[in-house]
């Protein structure tokens, strides 16, 4: 349980970092934390504990391939749609893009994976 709270106040002192340096005028320091891998650094870490590191691995080979499959046309979404239809439209169309990608990324990495 102390592991899941860890987990829980780490991940947001992260979001309030990038929501705080993007506020103060340090957008270098809000994008920094906003790429660092705070999600699954620490999940790596708790699944190597208790199932080892080739599950780590065949962990992180999902979710490389699941980002460049659904995160990278996410954030296009946001990037090209933002200005024309505002912050709040644009991260809803951008989030059915993404749980759209995600479960056809899912269904094709269960068909095609030989794990």
């Amino acid at each position: 349980m102390f592991k899941n709270i860890f987990i829980f106040f780490l991940g947001g002192s992260i979001t309030l970092a990038i929501t705080y340096f993007e506020n103060a005028g340090f957008p270098l320091l809000s994008r920094l934390a906003a790429l660092f891998p705070v999600f699954t650094w620490l999940s790596y870490l708790f699944i190597g504990q208790s199932q080892g590191p080739k599950e780590v691995s065949s962990h992180s080979l999902y979710v490389l391939l699941g980002t460049l499959f659904t995160w990278a046309p996410y954030m296009l979404v946001i990037h090209f749609l933002s200005p024309r239809l505002g912050v709040t439209r644009s991260i809803l169309v951008a989030m059915a893009v993404f749980l759209v990608l995600a479960v056809i990324f899912i269904k094709t990495y269960q068909k095609f994976s030989p794990v």
